[in-house]
């Protein structure tokens, strides 16, 4: 665990690392590979990769779907054309996180990524980073090459297995910090109670409503994602803020319960994707197939903290207040017994209009009933 949480870092900081594969069966070639991110590489460094033979820019099949390939997986990789290599450099950048075409002529076609190429991807959504990577596939002698680097521990390995796990880290594992009476504006009686991922990275926050010991027995229970544009901001983007406050006041309402707020910025692709996916939408694209053209999937989410959360607070039974039936499969795949469900409504706005009908049509959020009352 701790090689590959060094490895996320690394990759933020922009740090190449190996990737040692470790899965393949016996007497099957599958190479380590050198990976670089493409997010915040210089030019120099994607030029000098653009410039081995071996090497290949690996993506997503969501992104590359909306490239117009047809990956039989997903994640592919696709080889550069060396002689092609200066040219390449911009349309590596384009290719894997803006919406433009891809120009065939700098890359044989998509072929399936290695092990180690589709570990790469998951320790870039993991760094919550563009899931695009430059890689070098290391034949023997060029593996030994970078051996000093790696016993000196100037670049580190980490093997496929591990990387490919990567979003398990926290499970079981997360730590509970502090806590403190915080008294809100619509609630006297809050206490905050701060979650600390095992790789430091994510923090969560429980916000703890009212006496447990007079909760209802079906505990109210709101899983929020952090919206740094809709809930310190008042986005109008999205209902975000509105949902929050919302729950607040809905939970104490209710005889008490809690509110984890989830260190999940933009469905779980991280703040500056979501920008990104902001600037995309501005564009013509609709929510989801914004974050697709970045890489990513309709939502990334993932809802095993929350499950940590509630049973270190020793919660079993809940009413779950939120208006996607994602949520209540999460909890209920995790032995939190769901008895009910709560929906959970903000203001219906131009603004955010087209972003609400794009979770319910798309993703099958519960919103007919305020998607209805603009039409009345």
């Amino acid at each position: 665990m701790h090689q590959t949480e060094r490895a996320i870092f690394d990759l933020r900081r922009g740090v190449a690392v190996v990737i040692d594969d470790d899965q393949s069966p016996p007497g099957t070639p599958s190479p380590s590979v050198l990976v670089q991110p493409v997010e915040g590489l210089a030019d120099e460094e994607l030029a000098g990769l653009a410039n081995e033979a071996a090497g290949h820019l690996v993506l997503t099949g969501h992104r590359l779907k909306c490239l117009g390939l047809n990956p039989r997986s997903d994640c592919a990789a696709l080889p550069l054309q060396p002689a092609a290599a200066g040219a390449a450099v911009a349309a590596i950048l384009r290719a894997a996180s803006q919406d433009a075409p891809l120009d065939r002529e700098l890359f044989g076609d998509p072929h399936p990524a290695t092990v180690a190429e589709r570990a790469a991807l998951a320790l870039m959504r993991r760094a919550l980073l563009i899931p695009a990577a430059m890689t070098l596939r290391l034949n023997q002698r060029q593996r030994r090459a970078l051996q000093t680097q790696i016993d000196s521990g100037a670049l580190l390995t980490v093997s496929a297995r591990a990387a490919e796990h990567c979003f398990e880290l926290a499970s079981g594992l997360l730590k509970r910090v502090s806590e403190a009476r915080v008294p809100l504006a619509d609630v006297d009686q809050a206490r905050f109670v701060l979650f600390r991922e095992p790789d430091g990275l994510r923090e969560h926050v429980a916000v703890v409503i009212g006496d447990p010991a007079r909760w209802p027995v079906d505990v109210p229970v709101r899983l929020h994602s952090a919206c740094l544009t809709g809930d310190l901001f008042g986005s109008l983007r999205c209902d975000c803020g509105e949902q929050l406050r919302s729950a607040v006041k809905t939970i104490d309402g209710l005889g008490g319960g809690v509110l984890l707020y989830l260190a999940q910025e933009g469905r779980g692709i991280g703040l500056a994707n979501k920008l990104r996916a902001y600037t995309l939408q501005d564009q013509g694209h609709d929510t989801v197939d914004a974050d697709q053209i970045l890489g990513f999937g309709e939502d990334e989410r993932r809802y095993c903290v929350a499950v940590d959360m509630l049973a270190a607070l020793n919660i079993q039974r809940v009413r779950l207040l939120t208006n996607n039936p994602s949520k209540l499969r999460a909890l209920a795949a995790g032995g939190i017994e769901v008895a009910g469900r709560e929906k959970l409504f903000g203001r219906l706005t131009s603004e955010n209009h087209r972003y609400l009908s794009a979770k319910a049509s798309r993703s099958g959020h519960l919103l007919d009933e305020v998607l209805n009352s603009a039409n009345k």
